[in-house]
This record gives structure tokens, sequence and C-alpha cells, in this order.
């Protein structure tokens, strides 16, 4: 146990001072490598976000419609896959109990 509970436990690492003069570090990887959200002459890209529009908003609900079909149409494409074969498993087990009488 600790001699003295109040005291507040010293940090195990000191925190980096990075000096003013430093301002721009030289990357680790080579220059010729791609480097994300800077451009070839090291400075930062500008994204532009639009706001949509009616139009635009339509043809966003537009394609969410058309996944969330295809996504329905898949589902219930595989449920009645199993459809027969629950049907084969059901009849092969009634007449497995038939034949056992």
């Amino acid at each position: 146990m600790a001699e003295d509970s109040n005291q507040p436990e010293r940090p195990r690492l000191e925190p980096e001072i990075i000096p003013p003069d430093r301002t721009r570090r030289q990357p680790d990887w080579p220059q010729n490598a791609w480097r994300p959200y800077t451009s070839t002459t090291g400075g930062t890209q500008r994204i532009y976000v639009a706001r949509l529009g009616p139009l635009g908003i339509a043809l966003l609900m537009l394609i969410v419609g058309a996944l969330a079909a295809v996504i329905l149409l898949a589902v219930l494409g595989a449920i009645l896959v199993w459809i027969p074969v629950f049907a084969l498993l059901l009849v092969t087990g009634f007449a497995f109990r038939l034949l056992r009488r």
C-alpha cells in the first residue's frame, strides 16, 4: 500500500514538448508515396459539399428504395428456397414415423 494515499500518482510518461520552431515535421515516408489529406505541394485540400435540392432528394430516395427492394427480394428468395426443403424434411419424417409402426 502507498504510504500517503492523498498524494496524486505521478504520470508514467512525460508529455512531449514541441518547440515553436518545429512547425512542419518531415514525413517518415518517401516523397513519392501517397499521403492522405495533402496535395502534391504539401498543403491541404478543401472538400465542398453542396446542399441537396428537391431533385437530389428524390433521386436519393429512389436509390434507397431500389436498394431496399433488392434486399427484400433477396431475403424473400432465400426464404422461398427453404420452404420446399422444410416440406421435404417434414414429409420424410412422417413417412419414417409411419414405416416404424
